[in-house]
């Protein structure tokens, strides 16, 4: 059976449905500090195997499939069962970037496919496209954090250029990123989302906008409306850089 849009908001748990207004002025993009490394703690040693230099990202799918397939450039290889690049539309308008693989997208080697997965498909499907279609999501990281913790920051650093290469390749016309994790990649920033939604950034001369992970909105149930705010702030600045919405 066919859902209307405001049935399948509805679905979603987005109420009261919002209006979409045309902005007033355009808004300008943040400026970005540079990210600071991170100092050791005197007097204790670091057990973690210090991670090689990343090699430069180049050549085309195949080359990046292969390279992040036999990455070993920190600890989170050890306990994969592989990595996980993404999946989708390779020519998209929209580039959804999310936190690293979980325990089923570890086994599947496809992102999003858990509950947090059906609840990104659902938001996609509000704005009327569907992973394949126009859209192609990846994670920070490409293989799965032990515990499905946090990925930390020099795992991050580690997996930006096998994501970097993605966006090259990419070249979606709008980026949205999903959780804090995706910000630090892409954005090099570790301030509260709260404070970076509904705000344009800007990486590589593409526009980027920050929003919450499906997982913490199948924590946080009332966020869902704020979220449902940022995908239409993205679709505005899609339209505006001339894609599809």
């Amino acid at each position: 059976m066919s859902l209307s849009r405001e049935q399948m908001l509805t679905e979603m748990g987005i109420t009261p449905l919002w209006v979409l207004r045309d902005d007033k002025a355009e808004m300008p993009a943040a400026v970005l500090p540079e990210a600071t490394p991170s100092s050791p703690t005197p007097g204790v040693a670091d057990e973690s195997p210090t991670p090689a230099a990343a090699p430069e990202a180049t050549g085309d799918w195949p080359e990046l499939a292969a390279a992040v397939a036999a990455c070993r450039l920190c600890p989170l290889c050890q306990q994969r069962q592989q990595a996980v690049l993404g999946v989708g539309d390779r020519q998209p308008d929209w580039l959804f970037i999310g936190e690293g693989p979980g325990a089923e997208e570890d086994a599947r080697g496809e992102p999003f496919v858990g509950q947090a997965g059906k609840l990104l498909d659902n938001m996609l499907a509000a704005l009327d496209i569907a992973r394949g279609n126009r859209v192609y999501i990846g994670n920070a990281v490409k293989c799965r954090p032990p515990g499905n913790r946090t990925p930390e920051a020099a795992e991050i650093a580690a997996c930006r250029p096998w994501l970097e290469r993605q966006i090259a390749l990419l070249q979606p016309k709008i980026i949205v990123l999903l959780g804090k994790t995706a910000v630090h990649s892409v954005l090099h920033e570790d301030k509260s989302l709260a404070s970076q939604r509904g705000k344009r950034f800007d990486h590589a001369g593409i526009p980027v906008v920050v929003t919450y992970h499906p997982a913490y909105l199948l924590r946080n149930l009332p966020d869902k409306a704020k979220a449902w705010e940022d995908l239409l702030f993205a679709r505005r600045l899609l339209r505006a850089a001339g894609g599809q919405a």
